[in-house]
C-alpha cells in the first residue's frame, strides 16, 4: 500500500487468508471500492503501460486478467458486487476486461496484446457462481477481438483436491470458443505438455514453477534430462536462493 493508502478494487471485500512477504505474512485489508471516474483512469494507465512497452523494445504484453488480480476481480461475481455500470450482468462484470483491452490495443495492436485468465482458480477467495457462463462470455469477446492470444490456467492439484472446482479441464473446455491462439499453463511436464499438444486442445503450453529451478529447461526437454526440484520456501524472497542457486546442466 502506498503512502498507506488502502488497495482498490471493485468492492470492498478484502481476499482471503494472508499474503507471504519477506518479512513475514499479512493478513489483507478490507479494499476501496472504485469510484466509477477512477475507472477510465485505470484503462488509460494500462494503455500507455502499453505504449511504454512498445518504446522500450519489447515484442508484446500480457494482460494480467488472471488469479485475483483487478480486471479478474470485476469479472467474477464473488468479488464485483457493484450496481452501476461495471457490476451486475456477465456483460457488465466483463465491461473493465474489455474495455482495457480495446485500449491496450489502440496503443499498439491486437496481434501484439495477449490475455491471461484463471478460469478455476480459486486463489484468495476468488469464486463465481456459474465460471462456464462468465468465462465462456469473456473468452468469446476477446477472441472476437483478435488478441494475439489467450493463456489460460488449468486448476491446480491443490485445487483439484478441495473438490470445489467447477472446470476440471480448461483446455478441453475453452478451446472451442477460441478464434486465436491457445496457451495453457499449470502443473505440466514434458509428458503432459506434448499429451494436450497432440490433442489440440491447445498450440502452446506455458512453464512457470519448472523455470524457477531450471532456467535451462528447454534444454533438458531436448536432451530428456531430470528437473532440479523447485524449493517453494525460497519463492518471493530476498537474495539468490531460489533464483540463482540452481545446478545447470553439465556440458
Amino acid at each position: 500500500m502506498r503512502g498507506g493508502e488502502l488497495p482498490v478494487a471493485p468492492s470492498a471485500i478484502p481476499a482471503t487468508g494472508d499474503f507471504f512477504l519477506p518479512t513475514g505474512r499479512v493478513e489483507f485489508p478490507i479494499p476501496r471500492e472504485l469510484e466509477n471516474e477512477e475507472i477510465a483512469l485505470i484503462i488509460e494507465d494500462f494503455a500507455q503501460a502499453t505504449r511504454n512497452a512498445r518504446e522500450a523494445g519489447f515484442d508484446g504484453v500480457e494482460l494480467h486478467g488472471a488469479n485475483g488480480y483487478l480486471l479478474d476481480q470485476f469479472l467474477q461475481d464473488g468479488s464485483n458486487k457493484r450496481t452501476d455500470a461495471y457490476g451486475g450482468s456477465v456483460e457488465r462484470r466483463a465491461r473493465l476486461m474489455v474495455e482495457t483491452v480495446e485500449a491496450v490495443i489502440g496503443a499498439w495492436s491486437a496481434e501484439r496484446v495477449g490475455v491471461r485468465l484463471s478460469p478455476s482458480s480459486t486463489l484468495y477467495g476468488m469464486h463465481d457462481t456459474n465460471k462456464l457462463a462468465t468465462f465462456s462470455y469473456v473468452i468469446r469477446k476477446l477472441s472476437a477481438l483478435r488478441v494475439g492470444y489467450l493463456h489460460l490456467t488449468e486448476p491446480n492439484a491443490r485445487v483439484l483436491e478441495a473438490g470445489n472446482v467447477q472446470i476440471k479441464k480448461v483446455a478441453q473446455t475453452f478451446q472451442p470458443m477460441t478464434y486465436v491462439p491457445l496457451i495453457i499453463n499449470t502443473g505440466f511436464d514434458k509428458v503432459k505438455a506434448n499429451a494436450v499438444l497432440a490433442a489440440g486442445e491447445a498450440d502452446l503450453v506455458a512453464f512457470g514453477v519448472p523455470f524457477l529451478a531450471n532456467p535451462d529447461l528447454p534444454e533438458r526437454f531436448r536432451r530428456n534430462q531430470p528437473l532440479n526440484k523447485p524449493d517453494p520456501a525460497t519463492f518471493y524472497g530476498i537474495g539468490h536462493k531460489g533464483y540463482t542457486d540452481y545446478p545447470p546442466l553439465h556440458a
